[in-house]
């Protein structure tokens, strides 16, 4: 691949750790909202997890996405860049970078950069969910489905991540640490199509075209509206995947994605694929901003430019 850059995944990483330090509180939330129980609504749910575990109840499993999500987001828009300066390339447009891109190019390279970050994204956010679960309210009316062989409520299942990594790999096998892959793949491909390609107009809208790039406010606000629009959008498909990878934390109740999908509409009605959207949504701001603004300002710092470029 010509003009093939390493900047792109360096200032990934960048980012990646930048959002996971902003986003984490929320995505706690977000995740015991959408797989665990008696949690009501989102201010319900802030409440109860400051009250029983502290404000470091909000930071339970960061270490790991922390290290890993750095790294995820690195492949990700280091994929993403690369494969659409492929593209440019590919059809001619080199020397026109920003004006060349078409939708077909930013779709293509989004689907591409989807479907690479769930061969990643998958065991990072079954390692992060169960680790954020495993301290739910477990019910007693789910003790007719086969609960694990636990002192359930004595002590956690996992001591950490290397310790959760271990135990699934031993339990479940490799299979287990893709549990949810398809959810995964439904949910992220679309996803990254609604991130990166919102992102790339709303820039090109809030740039005056006086300008030579675009300003950092811009970046922030482009990219923490994609965000959003990405979250708020993969929300279904993200209930669906949070409790795949949740269920086998106590006990295991669903065979795969449809079942889950059957089983959670035939309990919980339609309204149950939208739980945690608000969150999602107010989620998905702040943390896109702050990757899109560290990937941004580090690719510059990087080559020395004086404009922010974009992906």
């Amino acid at each position: 691949m010509g003009n093939f850059q390493l900047e792109d995944f360096a200032a990934g990483w960048i980012g990646g750790a930048a959002s996971v330090i902003v986003g984490h509180p929320l995505d706690t939330v977000k995740t015991r909202l959408q797989a665990g129980v008696n949690y009501g609504n989102t201010l319900s749910c802030i409440r109860t997890v400051y009250k029983r575990e502290s404000v470091f109840g909000f930071f339970k499993g960061m270490s790991f996405p922390l290290a890993s999500i750095a790294v995820y987001n690195s492949v990700v828009f280091g994929v993403f860049s690369n494969t659409q300066r492929f593209l440019s390339q590919y059809h001619g447009r080199e020397s026109e970078a920003s004006q060349s891109r078409t939708l077909s190019d930013l779709l293509l390279a989004s689907m591409v950069a989807g479907v690479v970050s769930v061969g990643l994204g998958t065991p990072v956010d079954l390692i992060k969910i169960r680790l954020q679960m495993q301290t739910q309210p477990f019910q007693e009316a789910n003790l007719g489905l086969k609960p694990r062989a636990v002192a359930l409520g004595v002590q956690p299942i996992y001591q950490g991540p290397v310790h959760c990594i271990a135990t699934i790999m031993r339990t479940e096998g490799l299979a287990g640490m893709y549990r949810g892959v398809g959810a995964m793949l439904l949910r992220d491909v679309p996803g990254y199509c609604l991130y990166f390609i919102p992102y790339v107009f709303l820039n090109e809208w809030i740039t005056p075209e006086a300008c030579t790039g675009p300003s950092p406010c811009a970046v922030w606000l482009a990219g923490g509206m994609a965000g959003a629009i990405s979250w708020g959008t993969a929300t279904p498909m993200d209930v669906v995947k949070s409790r795949l990878q949740a269920d086998g934390v106590y006990l295991n109740k669903y065979k795969g994605v449809l079942d889950c999908i059957s089983q959670s509409y035939q309990k919980e009605g339609l309204k149950v694929f939208f739980r945690g959207i608000t969150v999602n949504t107010v989620r998905g701001f702040p943390m896109s901003a702050t990757m899109f603004l560290g990937y941004e300002l580090s690719l510059k710092a990087m080559r020395g430019d004086n404009t922010v470029p974009s992906p």
